[in-house]
């Protein structure tokens, strides 16, 4: 690197540089005698202004800057799944063998580990034409994640030379792309800016659900693959929690978490016990299909703002292999956080409670960049994100919430009353809502079982309907209610208890399939509609309540009968309809 010009002014992560060589935006550059790595986010006249991703301390005017001609960008290839990564993707694993468990200023290495060697097995044949993001050959990256060696997406040309079956480290050349008269070398590593899309040729509208084994979430308020959502909750609500179920159980073939400036204590929670995780549907490791992002509210604040775009590059890399990738961002509250603190050291002007006035645009860019696409040679893959949102005393009025819906088509609303009385997940029914249930259910329809969307909406109305019921309990008690209403109060009852609730620590309970969460709400909605034609009858509500004695076996079954024990609820189905029948038979005509 050659020195472009010096610095003239420093504020925390913003750094001024008077120039003197070539400069552009959004070029990655090195400041002062430590080398710490910074990125230019504006000119003006002679002067450019530099985002550091390190503490600045020790910077003094006069240093020199030097560039690298090239924007922020990420290494991407073998060697990414199973690593922990900062947030300008560096590994922190050998980053502390360098510094310590202390990260020292100026400390760097490579993304990928540039000694270690991979079996390559080719995949293309010599003499073909090939166009951006064609398939050169596989390498087998973890034994649950076949890595495919794409052609970097601005290359095309004719394969001229291909690599025989082998071991090659990411730097190896293994093959010859000829354009014309020019010979262009590749390797199994590409360089990819982050915040630039990477090209897709098609974009389709997600169709399938993103199944997370979280009954809340399948069945009242599911998230499809290549979809958004937004999971906003005051501290203590439990949104790490509930994103570290989501990680650990979610159908995606590839999850990439980002703890975005979270707390040190919760990141080294998911450090540590993210790589004891034993994949359910394979038995391996999770982190065999896992890429940790940690940057925590201590780091560098800027680096937490770089955080998001390196995730969701890294996402877009395995999608293009037709992956189903699952990104967690927790939270981007704290990234919005860091855009509002470099705004302020570079003086712009304000908009709603501090936030630049850039906020909804650059909260859109990353939304959008999920999404069900096929990528430049005819591979569908996906990227669903899920960001979690922290807004201050759960007041979800505030900027970075409400501009989040406007980008998001599901959002399970966080409620700390229900976490205080201990209900989680606390995703509050009244408040959350889904924009995919219509193609879910079509889904739900084409997979044998058309009832989804029936038994769905049932549950939403009598959750709706006990809602309304509580005010006015609230004012005259619940005994003066009419039996068909006291009922609804029962039954909301047996929902939450029974299907809303769900225990993350528990081995049965902590993860619910479809056809178990189906056997459930067939239950409930059978045990209504019994309960109410007998009320019709002429029975009193309390008779159901208190001689039915398989209500407590409906809710214990959450966690007592296990996935693919479906004989269990057919059990408990013919008892409720025998004591059912019992009481119907004393008001028959």
């Amino acid at each position: 690197m050659e020195a472009i010009g010096n610095v003239s002014w420093v504020s925390g992560p913003v750094v001024r540089m008077s120039i003197t060589g070539a400069v552009q935006m959004e070029e990655q550059v090195q400041v002062g005698k430590d080398l710490l790595i910074g990125e230019i986010i504006g000119v003006r006249g002679t002067t450019a202004i530099i985002q550091v991703y390190e503490e600045t301390g020790g910077v003094t005017p006069g240093d020199e800057v030097y560039g690298s001609g090239a924007p922020l960008s990420a290494e991407l290839g073998p060697g990414l799944i199973g690593q922990i990564f900062d947030g300008i993707l560096r590994p922190l694993e050998e980053l502390a063998k360098q510094s310590g468990d202390f990260i020292a200023r100026g400390v760097t290495a490579p993304s990928l580990n540039r000694e270690k060697k991979w079996h390559f097995a080719p995949a293309a044949q010599t003499g073909t034409d090939m166009t951006g993001g064609e398939l050169l050959g596989h390498v087998p990256e973890t034994p649950l994640i076949k890595h495919s060696v794409m052609l970097a997406p601005h290359i095309h040309g004719k394969l001229t030379w291909i690599a025989p079956e082998g071991d090659y480290t990411v730097t190896d050349v293994i093959a010859h792309i000829t354009q014309g008269k020019v010979e262009q070398p590749v390797t199994m590593m590409q360089r990819w800016p982050v915040r630039v899309k990477r090209p897709i040729a098609e974009r389709f509208q997600p169709d399938e659900p993103l199944i997370t084994g979280q009954r809340v979430i399948d069945a009242l308020f599911p998230v499809a693959k290549g979809g958004t959502a937004a999971l906003p909750g005051g501290f203590g609500a439990g949104k790490t929690v509930l994103q570290h179920a989501l990680a650990k159980w979610a159908d995606a073939d590839i999850v990439i978490y980002i703890g975005c400036g979270e707390r040190g204590n919760e990141m080294t929670d998911v450090l540590t016990e993210f790589p004891k995780l034993i994949d359910p549907a394979t038995g391996h490791s999770l982190m065999e299909r896992t890429i940790l992002i940690a940057n925590t509210s201590n780091m560098p604040v800027a680096a937490r703002e770089a955080s998001i775009y390196t995730g969701i590059t890294l996402a877009e890399y395995y999608r293009d292999m037709g992956y189903h990738v699952a990104l967690m961002a927790d939270s981007t509250s704290r990234w919005a956080e860091a855009l509002r603190e470099v705004s302020g050291r570079l003086e712009e002007m304000p908009a709603e409670e501090g936030f630049p006035a850039y906020l909804p645009s650059r909260l859109a860019g990353f939304y959008e960049r999920a999404g069900l696409t096929e990528s430049l040679c005819g591979r569908r893959g996906s990227i669903t994100v899920v960001g979690a949102v922290s807004p201050p005393s759960g007041d979800f009025s505030e900027p970075v919430t409400q501009h989040t819906r406007r980008f998001i088509r599901t959002f399970w609303a966080l409620d700390k009353t229900l976490a205080a009385a201990r209900h989680f997940p606390s995703i509050n029914w009244l408040n959350s809502y889904s924009g995919y249930s219509d193609v879910i259910a079509a889904w739900h329809a084409q997979h044998g079982d058309p009832r989804w969307q029936e038994l769905q909406q049932l549950m939403m109305d009598i959750l709706q309907e006990e809602s309304q019921l509580q005010e006015i309990v609230k004012l005259v008690g619940a005994d003066t209610l009419p039996d068909s209403q006291r009922l609804v109060l029962f039954i909301a009852r047996l929902i939450k208890e029974a299907f809303l609730q769900q225990n993350a620590m528990d081995e049965i309970d902590g993860y619910t399939t479809p056809e178990k969460q189906r056997a459930i709400l067939e239950l409930v909605a059978h045990a209504y509609k019994r309960g109410g034609h007998i009320i019709e009858m002429g029975a009193p509500s309390y008779r159901l309540e208190n001689q039915v004695s398989v209500w407590p076996q409906i809710i214990r079954a959450k966690s007592t009968v296990k996935n693919e024990d479906q004989d269990t609820f057919k059990t408990i189905r013919a008892a409720m309809d025998e004591q059912l029948d019992a009481i119907e038979k004393d008001y028959r005509e």
